[in-house]
């Protein structure tokens, strides 16, 4: 679950974790621009994208979908539908569908309302804050420059949970630039499971964990009763690796 850490130890790897074939498809289109024909400063780079062997139902491409900022590495993908308590999920990959189901979960049993963002690449996303950074750093006599992920959710309302099938480090990249409260699921350590469900529930990366990690962040902000959390917990059956249904597929994990 490392590969992305390893891929940003290259300033020439630009690195992407694409949930869907549109996704893919802009970022090659981009990919083969920058490197075989544009006129972009830096074509002498090489893309990784990471894809998933899992069945998983594509949707079409979104009206109005916000390419630049699917390049640049997040964008909207799924606004709340219902009122309550305001929260952000962040995810990339095959995490995106799982966060989907949560942002269901979430409406349908405790009310709370979460948009969904598609992280396409937390490495871009984190290279563009240093970037942003280093740049105040030499220039304060100029106008700060704003990172493009706190320029992107600034005004978003709630805190910030980013999830991906990666080690916790890979979406921990961008803590310094999320305008908010901020904490993240991952993959780290090696699972034992039979099935990609039961691993993801093992990791706690599945749709019913990023519930229960959502609610625990607003009751931290005293937007929902600490009580219920203990009620998630028990009613998702967190504790049983048995329990989990996250995923359109069996076999290995």
């Amino acid at each position: 679950g490392h590969s992305h850490l390893l891929a940003s130890t290259n300033p020439a790897v630009v690195a992407y974790d694409p949930a869907y074939g549109y996704e893919i498809g802009h970022i090659i289109r981009a990919g083969i621009e920058r490197m075989y024909g544009g006129s972009h400063p830096d074509p002498n780079v090489m893309y990784y994208l990471t894809v998933y062997n899992e069945p998983i139902l594509q949707p079409a491409e979104p009206e109005n979908l916000d390419v630049e900022g699917l390049l640049k590495g997040v964008y909207k993908l799924s606004a709340a539908q219902t009122l309550g308590p305001r929260a952000q999920l962040l995810a990339s990959g095959v995490a995106v569908p799982w966060a989907l189901e949560a942002q269901q979960l979430l409406a349908q049993d405790w009310n709370v309302a979460a948009d969904v963002w598609s992280v396409t690449s937390w490495n871009e996303l984190r290279r563009d804050g240093l970037a942003a950074d280093e740049h105040n750093f030499l220039h304060p006599e100029e106008p700060p420059q704003i990172p493009y992920l706190w320029g992107k959710l600034a005004g978003a309302e709630g805190p910030f949970i980013g999830v991906s099938d990666y080690m916790h480090a890979v979406a921990d990249q961008v803590r310094p630039y999320v305008p908010g409260d901020y904490v993240t699921l991952g993959a780290d350590g090696f699972g034992f499971s039979d099935t990609r469900a039961a691993a993801r529930r093992f990791f706690h990366i599945d749709g019913p964990s990023i519930v229960v990690r959502t609610l625990q962040s607003l009751a931290r902000r005293g937007e929902v009763d600490p009580a219920v959390l203990p009620q998630a917990i028990e009613r998702y059956r967190l504790h049983d690796v048995t329990a989990g249904t996250t995923g359109t597929a069996g076999g290995e994990s």
